[in-house]
């Protein structure tokens, strides 16, 4: 339609929802199908929380709030990034945003203009680059490889960055990979940054408390504190707190940069949802001791998948240290054959074949920047998993 903005010509919809969103179809036709496409625990949001968001609605907050936050959101979320990772703000240097692709949302636009260049490694989240495009930068992909352990070493970084770059959106614990950078690897790429003072570092830590067998999280402004003013720290409570549907993401960095994001989320959103915000309070300020127990139950969950997709023909798949995803290659399936004689060319045609003949959803790898893989993520039941695991391993098998 020709009304429609140029700019929709350079971004897709999300690969991840749309995956989801054709698996519940699927189920509501009556098929039998398992969903491993969405990022989202299985979890209940805990009681504590939600009593938190009833009492805000009796006692009547429900008003319009401050356009980045209420005090008191704030005030907990400058607590926690004091707590757990060592930085202090003050509340002219925090974001609150309608969940964490918000908060990049607001970033991307209130920073970049044509020709800016934003540095993503891949395998990348996937409103990565198409925020950045439609905020009028250009992508410019780091290709962190499974022989790397899909992380992007200091040389890599040194060889994308260029006069033009105005960001580095770093995630770790990472999705889709779930690789995790060490601190004496982030401290490397730390001193690479310090040599080019014009890049800014969107440290993207929304799963900063889904970690593994003892793996020690810090984040960039921490390790790096040399380049700590020119880090925009990223979080919410969606993963860690099992409130995806709160929409509740935050930030905190240069408070020339944060009141910027304000101007943009003045004129999009205005603020935050007022009952999820109080929600955050309770679920940043209350007990912390089940992030622990539920990642536990994640590292299981982990540990099977792995060990039985690596049990799968074609299929190499590597340990991750965080998130709740595992991106194994298929590149021993490529150039076969499905039982009815389809090719499989590609990982899209891999995940359309595990959907169409086995009812398994996942996303295909190409979704990510870096293909031949596919993302399964683990945040669901260990008998589902299971299942799931067992169709791949038929399916697999069936390739010739």
């Amino acid at each position: 339609m020709t009304f429609l903005s140029n700019s929709l010509d350079r971004i897709k919809p999300s690969p991840t929802m749309a995956v989801t969103a054709k698996a519940a179809e699927l189920k509501a036709a009556g098929k039998d199908v398992i969903g491993l496409g969405a990022g989202e625990p299985d979890f209940d949001t805990p009681d504590h929380i939600k009593e938190a968001a009833i009492k805000a609605i009796w006692d009547g907050d429900t008003k319009y709030t401050k356009v980045d936050g209420t005090p008191a959101c704030k005030a907990a979320v400058i607590e926690k990034f004091k707590r757990e990772n060592g930085l202090s703000f003050d509340a002219s240097q925090i974001s609150v945003n309608s969940g964490g692709k918000h908060t990049i949302y607001n970033a991307m636009m209130a920073t970049l203009n044509p020709g800016d260049e934003v540095v993503i490694p891949t395998p990348y989240w996937v409103s990565y680059p198409d925020i950045t495009l439609l905020a009028g930068g250009i992508p410019v992909f780091v290709n962190a490889t499974i022989e790397t352990g899909f992380k992007m070493t200091p040389e890599m970084l040194e060889a994308a960055i260029t006069p033009k770059t105005k960001w580095l959106i770093f995630n770790s614990p990472s999705n889709p990979s779930g690789a995790a950078y060490t601190e004496a690897e982030t401290r490397a790429l730390g001193e690479v940054l310090m040599r080019h003072e014009h890049v800014w570092v969107f440290a993207d830590d929304i799963y900063e408390h889904v970690i593994y067998e003892g793996f020690t999280f810090k984040t960039m402004a921490q390790v790096v504190p040399e380049i700590a003013h020119r880090v925009l720290t990223m979080n919410g409570v969606a993963k860690a707190y099992a409130m995806t549907g709160w929409r509740i993401g935050y930030a905190g960095g240069d408070a020339a940069l944060i009141k910027a994001m304000a101007k943009v989320q003045s004129q999009s959103t205005s603020n935050p949802c007022s009952i999820s915000q109080a929600a955050t309070v309770a679920a940043l300020t209350g007990p912390q001791d089940f992030l622990a127990e539920r990642a536990a139950v994640f590292q299981g969950r982990r540990d099977l998948v792995v060990d039985m997709l690596n049990a799968a023909d074609g299929i190499s798949c590597p340990m991750p240290e965080g998130a709740f995803y595992v991106y194994p290659s298929i590149a021993g399936c490529i150039g076969k054959s499905t039982p009815s004689g389809k090719l499989i060319n590609t990982d899209e045609d891999f995940v359309t074949y595990m959907l169409e003949d086995y009812g398994v959803a996942a996303v295909h790898g190409e979704a990510f920047g870096l293909s031949p893989h596919f993302r399964v993520s683990y945040a669901t039941s260990t008998e589902a998993l299971t299942t799931a695991c067992t169709r791949i391993q038929e399916a697999c098998s069936k390739l010739k």
